[in-house]
């Protein structure tokens, strides 16, 4: 064991395998069919196939002159139609050219398109072309974008406007799509109080509730609000009972071997439960368990920790079960603006932004401080063991990357 290792913590890598071999245990392979303007955020159900070519026909990328090579000797042509997109062209005249918008279809016979800015009108409104010309110029062929019965969108696609574009593009009005994923939000703690609510004695705002139904919202979810639970075994298994609807239980805090943790004493004695302490900072430890046959992922209560935690481990768990393969959040290589010489035993996510192409953390990294969330602009990661000086190569994944 090196010295940069602390027995029983689970490397992120692990932690996330194993969320995704139980997501893949228990897909939601539900299908409903949705209208295009409501599929925003969906998942593909089925791949989506291409009902017909794309372009569907030849045509001009260019508002220009459309002729045919072989015609064309040098010599100034006559204008024999004009052809605006949605028209219907006529096959072209031997020895002539047609005045062409961009988009239209390309007239019978044509094979290559001359921009407007090329040519020369004489006196007589013939067409005189200015520079050499080459087969096919400035024509989108048809098919090459789709061609009948191509895979367009594979099952498992996330949904965006990109997406939607792409399948109106190719006549679809509805797609099929995996059904809402239902999820409960509950906190724990008598400590929590409602915003809106007066704070008592060793009270605080539950932020965290606010901020995973937001989220879960963004990721096309069905949030329950469960509340919060107070520190009572009884209340706390009732509460518990009501959620057998639902795809999953998403809790912050209360869950781990302290004798006000019902909720994990609950998921004890009428389940099961894994407490995973993981080998990140914020955000060590993790639980995933079953109550009554429902999952339920137990996040660290800190709302830094919770940030972390959901959006590199439950968020990824939830695309899983949802057929999604690319769950990764993409990041990139950056340099460090600080210094990191005191290498720690577990892989730190430092809510970080970027100045003058340097990754920038917040002072306060503290878990409880969500302020440094809003602040930054993405996670800068430092492995376990790592130093760092100023300057050095990291890993930084953009926020924009998880939250959505």
């Amino acid at each position: 064991m090196s010295g940069c290792e602390q027995p029983g913590l689970l490397p992120m890598e692990a932690a996330l395998a194993r969320l995704l071999a139980l997501a893949e245990a228990a897909p939601i392979a539900q299908q409903e069919t949705v209208a295009l303007a409501d599929a925003d955020g969906r998942v593909l159900a089925e791949p989506l196939l291409a009902a017909l070519d794309l372009p569907p026909w030849d045509n001009s990328a260019m508002d220009g002159y459309a002729l045919r090579l072989a015609d064309w000797q040098g010599e100034a042509l006559p204008v024999s139609q004009r052809i605006q997109a949605g028209m219907a062209p006529l096959p072209l005249q031997a020895g002539s050219c047609a005045r062409i918008f961009t988009g239209a279809p390309l007239p019978a016979g044509a094979d290559c398109v001359e921009m407007q800015e090329n040519v020369e009108l004489d006196e007589a409104g013939q067409v005189r072309f200015c520079q050499p010309l080459r087969l096919g110029q400035n024509v989108r062929v048809r098919g090459q974008e789709t061609r009948v019965g191509d895979c367009v969108l594979p099952a498992g696609t996330r949904l965006g406007p990109i997406e939607l574009g792409l399948a109106a593009s190719l006549g679809a009005a509805e797609l099929r799509v995996r059904r809402r994923p239902r999820v409960a939000v509950l906190s724990t703690g008598d400590e929590l109080v409602e915003p809106g609510q007066a704070l008592g004695p060793g009270q605080i705002y539950n932020s965290n509730r606010r901020l995973l139904s937001a989220w879960l919202q963004r990721l096309g979810c069905a949030v329950v609000d469960a509340g919060i639970l107070p520190d009572d075994l009884a209340l706390t298994r009732e509460a518990l009972g009501r959620l057998g609807d639902v795809d999953l239980i998403l809790s912050t805090g209360g869950v781990s071997v302290g004798e006000a943790d019902y909720l994990g004493l609950a998921l004890r004695e009428a389940g099961e439960l894994a407490l995973w302490k993981l080998a990140i900072k914020p955000g060590k430890p993790l639980t995933f368990g079953h109550y009554q046959g429902v999952p339920v992922i137990g996040l660290p209560g800190n709302p830094a920790s919770t940030l972390v935690t959901f959006g590199l481990l439950a968020r990824p768990y939830l695309l899983r079960r949802l057929g999604v393969q690319r769950i990764e959040p993409l990041g990139f290589a950056v340099p460090a603006g600080f210094a990191w010489r005191k290498p720690g035993m577990r892989r730190e996510y430092l809510r970080a932004r970027l100045e003058n192409g340097r990754a920038v953390p917040y002072a306060n990294q503290s878990s409880g401080v969500l302020r440094s969330a809003a602040w930054a602009e993405g996670l800068a990661e430092v492995l376990e063991g790592a130093t760092l000086e100023e300057g050095d190569s990291l890993r930084f994944i953009p926020l924009s990357e998880i939250l959505g």
